[in-house]
């Protein structure tokens, strides 16, 4: 069973997430900003990382670089909902410095789930 580590600041959202990942199948980790992910995945590399982009204490794309740079075979999907402004900038930049896939919240259940299979397939 494949496992994903949820990566956000949003804790009904990280819950919410994982719950549905489950029911479709898969195994989830969670953690509330970079520096968790960063350290669940040296202890356990999980075969996805699904990560917001804003967030405290390391925010999305400097967990990117740190993951792409010690384990540049991670697979990685970015998501943001923006903050104020520069929602895409911040998801291109993402795509750019390394995570496979990105998505804008609000997203569909079905358009993650899609992504995460696309991926893992790869």
């Amino acid at each position: 069973m494949p496992k994903v580590l949820i990566v956000d600041d949003d804790a009904p959202l990280n819950i919410m997430l994982c719950r549905m990942l489950e029911r479709a199948g898969y195994e989830t980790a969670s953690a509330a900003n970079g520096l968790e992910a960063v350290n669940i995945y040296r202890q356990d590399q999980v075969d996805l990382i699904v990560t917001d982009i804003f967030m405290p204490e390391q925010e999305g794309i400097a967990t990117i670089l740190e993951l792409r740079h010690d384990f540049p075979d991670v697979k990685i999907i970015a998501m943001s909902g923006g903050g104020n402004t520069g929602m895409k900038d911040y998801l291109n930049m993402a795509k750019f410095l390394g995570a496979q896939g990105i998505i804008d919240k609000p997203f569909t259940n079905a358009e993650l789930l899609q992504m995460i299979e696309q991926l893992l397939a790869d």
